[in-house]
């Protein structure tokens, strides 16, 4: 199932700044080339099949992290994979809230190359290596 065009025009890059008043995630535009491309929530809703109070439950589960731009929702697109949430997200961002970080922490580590991974936290969950980064999240204390 591909992206249709009103979810292409939608996309965004974006970077974490810090916590709204609201509690949610509040961004700010950066360098395209450094940040994540993120989706709104009728569009996640859209690629995975499910009605939008799934998506936000799922946020609201921690099965995925959500950020705020100008009032609107909006998940990293790394966060999927073939229309489903990457299932390593949950107990990542699980052990990392224990270990003390905000949501817009752990939007920064996920998207942040981490010296002993020689990558992104993100890219190497999708490339398998959810032991290796959760041992560094841990020892993040």
């Amino acid at each position: 199932m591909g992206i249709k065009a009103s979810a292409c025009r939608s996309v965004s890059r974006l970077k974490i700044s810090g916590i709204g008043q609201s509690g949610a995630v509040a961004v700010k535009k950066t360098d395209p080339s450094s940040s994540p491309v993120t989706l709104t929530l009728p569009d996640v809703a859209e690629l995975m099949g499910v009605p939008v109070t799934k998506v936000r439950r799922l946020i609201e589960d921690r099965h995925l992290l959500a950020t705020r731009v100008d009032g609107v929702l909006r998940i990293p697109e790394d966060f999927l994979r073939d229309g489903h949430t990457l299932t390593e997200l949950h107990g990542t961002f699980i052990l990392l809230h224990d270990v003390g970080f905000t949501d817009a922490e752990i939007y920064d580590w996920m998207f942040t190359v981490e010296e002993s991974l020689k990558t992104t936290p993100i890219e190497a969950l999708r490339a398998g290596r959810k032991a290796e980064v959760r041992r560094i999240a841990q020892a993040l204390l």
